[in-house]
């Protein structure tokens, strides 16, 4: 035990000397999380559409007055008066409109005859967020103003009462527990990985085979420091993201406990992945052309950005088997979702059994020679 703690030591010395790769395991997943958390999942706010009266009748006036209402209140998009249905239709092609409403010439007519009125809806397509925020407000938009103005004494169509279990997450909420698992990796990737293929070129673990320490001592002192390493950025990471992100269930005891629990044991399983990963590699340039691809077949498959649900099947499987997925499935329900343990057991005994794996398979592969 005191060989294998002379390791976790001198590499934690090392570890605690360049500020740097510190900063860098923990900076990056913020500004990720920073940016990617305002710039997707947000409301459409202020698009520009054009508002083409060809009817000026009092059923025009009425959907003037339905976009005058959005604009004040959700401001989802700004009405701009147009004469030329053409001028708008052009403008929107150029891209300086999001989108065209035109009110056809008879409108009010048709709707007093109930005789098809119709508004026409001009979107820029190659925008499939744009135009599907815009149709689908314009379709609310129509749909109320179809109800009738005197309700029915009795109701003739089916209601759907829809009820949410959590209030509103924000994106940046939302792509949180991602963030937090991405600079655990970012920390075992650069503190384990990297350092290590480093200390083989340098000749480092020379000086270790000449001392009576055991290969199995040897192999534990590595992974425990680069996990201690790597629980100390999650536990950084999860304290400042959630003060961003404005998450404030980390001060529950319950929720702490299920934090400290998931926080060890992903640094436990990305740490072991990772030297079973660089157990037979003594390139130090391969470590790092490896970080783009083991990035994004981790991250982006583990549900993190987008739902699992929507993945075609291999990229399922790849979900199935991936550390990420577990790490951030628990991270959800302990910081959005305020789930109690048991609702994570599965997660938690992936990440054991995972650990307790790679690292069973990294032992005999270990060379404890030059």
């Amino acid at each position: 035990m005191n060989r294998m703690m002379a390791i976790v030591e001198r590499e934690m010395r090392k570890f605690f000397r360049s500020p740097a790769l510190m900063l860098a395991s923990m900076i990056f997943p913020l500004v990720q999380l920073i940016i990617l958390g305002n710039a997707f999942g947000g409301k459409i706010r202020d698009a520009k559409i054009a508002f083409v009266d060809q009817d000026s009748g009092p059923q025009a006036v009425r959907i003037r007055e339905a976009f005058d209402s959005v604009r004040a209140n959700m401001r989802t998009f700004v009405p701009i008066d147009y004469n030329d249905e053409k001028q708008a239709v052009r403008d929107v092609r150029d891209g300086k409109l999001q989108g065209a409403v035109i009110i056809p010439p008879q409108f009010s007519r048709r709707v007093y005859e109930e005789n098809h009125p119709r508004i026409a809806v001009v979107v820029d397509n190659s925008d499939n967020f744009m135009s599907s925020a815009i149709e689908s407000e314009l379709t609310d938009l129509t749909n109320q103003l179809n109800q009738p103005t005197v309700s029915p004494r009795i109701l003739q169509q089916t209601a759907l009462d829809i009820v949410e279990l959590y209030p509103y997450i924000e994106y940046m909420k939302y792509l949180l527990p991602g963030s937090l698992v991405l600079a655990m990796f970012v920390s075992v990737m650069i503190g384990g990985g990297m350092l290590y293929i480093d200390d083989k070129a340098r000749g480092v673990h020379e000086g270790y085979l000449v001392t009576p320490i055991t290969k199995l001592e040897l192999v534990l002192g590595l992974n425990l420091a680069g996990a201690i390493k790597a629980v100390m950025t999650g536990a950084i990471i999860v304290g400042i993201g959630s003060m961003l992100a404005g998450v404030g269930t980390i001060f529950d005891p319950q929720t702490i406990v299920g934090l400290i629990i998931m926080i060890v044991l992903t640094s436990l399983a990305l740490n072991t992945m990772m030297f079973l990963l660089m157990v037979r590699i003594e390139d130090p340039l391969v470590p790092r052309a490896m970080f783009g691809i083991l990035n994004t077949l981790l991250f982006f498959p583990s549900g993190s950005v987008y739902p699992i649900q929507a993945f075609p099947k291999w990229l399922r499987a790849i979900a199935r088997v991936d550390p990420f997925t577990y790490a951030v499935d628990g991270f959800k329900c302990m910081l959005l979702k305020e789930t109690s343990l048991a609702a994570i057991w599965g997660d938690i005994l992936f990440l054991g059994i995972f650990a307790a794996a790679t690292l069973a398979i990294a032992i005999p592969l270990f060379k404890r020679t030059l």
